[in-house]
This record gives C-alpha cells, sequence and structure tokens, in this order.
C-alpha cells in the first residue's frame, strides 16, 4: 500500500464506523473503480488515536462540502481554496487523492447532525474551533461570506458543541466592524477595563496554537491567526479606552 492509502485509512480509522464511515466508504469504493490498483480496505483492523491530523482532513472534507453547498454555488475560488489547503499538508500525489474523495463527498447528501457529532465525540474542543475558523477561511475565500454559508457554519458549530460565542468570536475575526475587536474577546463595549484584560487572558489561552499542536505545525500556524486577532482586537481597544 503507498504512503497515501496509508495515510487515508489510517486517518478513516475512527470513522469507519459512523455515518462518515457509510459516506467516506462509499467514496472510495467509486474511487477504486475508477482507477487502477484504487484504495483497497484494510484486511486487519487496528485502533487510531482520536485527533491526529488525517482525522481532522478527512472530517474538514465532508464540512467544506457542506459550507460550499451552502448558498448552491460551486466557486473556483473555494475549490482553489480546499486545493491549496491541502496542498500545505501533504505531497502532490497525496493531494490528488484527497480532492478525488472530496468530488464523490461533494456529490452526496448526508446527515450533517450525525456528522458533526461523530466528529464531536472523536475531537477535543480546540481542535473544533479550529475547524471552524478554517471554515471560515473557505467561505471568505472569495472576498466574501454569504448569509447561508454563516447559517450552515452556526449549524455545524452547534452539533459540534461550539457555543455561539466562541462561533461569534471567531466570525468577528472576519469582520471590520467597529465592534469586531469586543465580540472577538467575547466582551461589552460597556466592559471594564478590568474585565477587557480578564477577557484577553481567557481569550488568549483559548486560542493558543500549544492547544492544536496534536494536529500538526501547519494547523498551528492557522491557530497563530486567531491568537493574533485576539492580541490585535486587545491593542485596539486599550487605545480605544486609554489604559496600558
Amino acid at each position: 500500500m503507498s504512503v497515501s492509502k496509508k495515510f487515508i485509512w489510517g486517518g478513516l480509522g475512527w470513522v469507519l464506523i459512523g455515518p462518515i464511515g457509510g459516506i467516506i466508504g462509499y467514496a472510495l469504493a467509486s474511487m477504486s473503480e475508477q482507477r487502477p490498483g484504487g484504495f483497497n480496505r484494510p484486511q486487519s483492523s487496528r485502533s487510531y488515536p482520536k485527533t491526529q491530523g488525517g482525522d481532522f482532513i478527512v472530517s474538514l472534507l465532508v464540512l467544506f462540502a457542506a459550507v460550499m453547498k451552502a448558498d448552491k454555488k460551486m466557486l473556483n475560488s473555494e475549490l482553489n481554496y480546499v486545493k491549496r489547503f491541502l496542498a500545505k499538508q501533504f505531497s502532490q500525489g497525496e493531494v490528488s487523492d484527497f480532492m478525488m474523495l472530496f468530488k464523490d463527498i461533494v456529490k452526496q447528501d448526508y446527515p450533517l447532525r450525525d456528522v458533526c457529532r461523530q466528529i464531536q465525540r472523536s475531537m477535543d474542543h480546540p481542535s473544533r474551533l479550529e475547524l471552524i475558523h478554517v471554515l471560515f477561511e473557505l467561505s471568505h475565500a472569495d472576498g466574501q461570506i454569504h448569509p447561508a454559508e454563516i447559517k450552515v457554519m452556526g449549524t455545524i458549530a452547534s452539533y459540534l458543541n461550539v457555543n455561539a460565542q466562541d462561533f461569534n468570536s471567531i466570525q468577528a475575526m472576519f469582520g471590520s466592524g467597529k465592534k469586531a475587536a469586543y465580540e472577538i474577546l467575547e466582551i461589552k463595549t460597556s466592559s471594564t477595563n478590568t474585565e477587557i484584560k480578564k477577557a484577553y487572558r481567557k481569550m488568549a489561552n483559548k486560542y493558543h496554537p500549544d492547544k492544536v499542536s496534536h494536529l500538526g505545525l501547519d494547523f498551528q500556524k492557522l491557530a497563530e491567526e486567531k491568537f493574533k486577532s485576539v492580541n490585535s482586537a486587545y491593542q485596539k481597544i486599550k487605545k480605544e479606552k486609554g489604559f496600558a
């Protein structure tokens, strides 16, 4: 079995018994029919860590598809984002395999609630926050975020047990309104200096890149974007409020 095939199946270790397994299994069967020497299911079973890079990527492809279909359009900017995202993690051959898998995932109608709940049970909270952040990046690939995509991402966040405050905080990182900095820190414009400082420490800890170190270096870099957004929001509020 090639490296890419091993990675695919390694990443699918925890999903094969749930709804994602049915979706991906169908896609892999289709892939096997489409090309010689296609993906073949391993004969022996094994246990896999619950939150590894492969798990994250396969889960992400399922949710990418849901967001991309929300506005009834499949934009090249979004497809290119998916390709670039994968290219940062994998070789050209692996990217091709994942994109073939993704092509079949997009064609399927699947129970989003069941898929998300399976992910929620298998991913820690910092990883789920990172997942929501990446979905916003995908949606923003064309320079704007469609209301229908926000609605789907909100539904995904709810199913993943990501609360409304965390969702709004991440969404605010892609906005530029007057209240965006406060929304990022999950506070009100009327918050006291002490409350602002406390909120900053809390959010800096929540979004620290080390929280997703188990997802790999590239995901840590993505997490750094949230961390920088928190710091930038704090500095903006400090300047506005006039405290050190």
